[in-house]
């Protein structure tokens, strides 16, 4: 019977963490890359891998805290030209809005603004928070971790242009000051 409430009890927290292509944002760096392997990335000088995500190339980075992943990122390989990146930060936009899987508000882009003025004169940061719902119909955790399956996207200036970085956050693992 212990052993039965302990599957059960491990099961519901694997199923509260975010999860990257399926797999829960946790564990060991070293377990993470080799999962991340099999789905087809490869190592990468830039990152920990590289590879095919939603369409497009890109580098993946597993941060930790303690050895426990907390982070995956997302980073396009390809920068982009102002006009092109509104449009794929707009695209993720609908594509996670339309997706049953996260809930979150409208953070599309106006077609007309000037994000490299926005971004260069006033400061402006263009992100988008989404959360993933529960894999179960467990309404009743659904608000008390809410906001530790987070996956947040933003738009970076890089060398030539601008890059979308995904962020697929496990709060659960990251730092909240035990080591100060």
């Amino acid at each position: 019977m212990l052993l039965a409430f302990a599957i059960a009890v491990y099961a519901q927290q694997e199923k509260e963490v975010t999860r990257f292509l399926g797999i829960p944002v946790d564990g060991s760096k070293t377990e993470m890359i080799k999962k991340l392997q099999a789905k087809g990335f490869q190592k990468s000088e830039i990152g920990d891998l590289e590879g095919e995500f939603n369409g497009q190339n890109v580098y993946i980075s597993v941060v930790t805290n303690n050895n426990k992943v907390y982070r995956i990122m997302v980073q396009d390989q390809i920068p982009k030209n102002e006009s092109n990146i509104k449009i794929r930060f707009n695209n993720l936009c609908n594509q996670f809005a339309n997706n049953p899987k996260y809930t979150s508000l409208d953070f599309t882009i106006p077609e007309n603004e000037d994000i490299g003025y926005e971004m260069t004169v006033n400061k402006k940061r263009y992100e988008a928070v989404y959360y993933q719902l529960p894999l179960t119909s467990d309404f009743d955790n659904l608000i008390l971790d809410f906001d530790k399956r987070c996956v947040w996207f933003m738009i970076g200036e890089v060398s030539y242009g601008y890059s979308i970085f995904l962020f697929y956050d496990n709060k659960y693992n990251q730092a909240n000051g035990e080591d100060l």
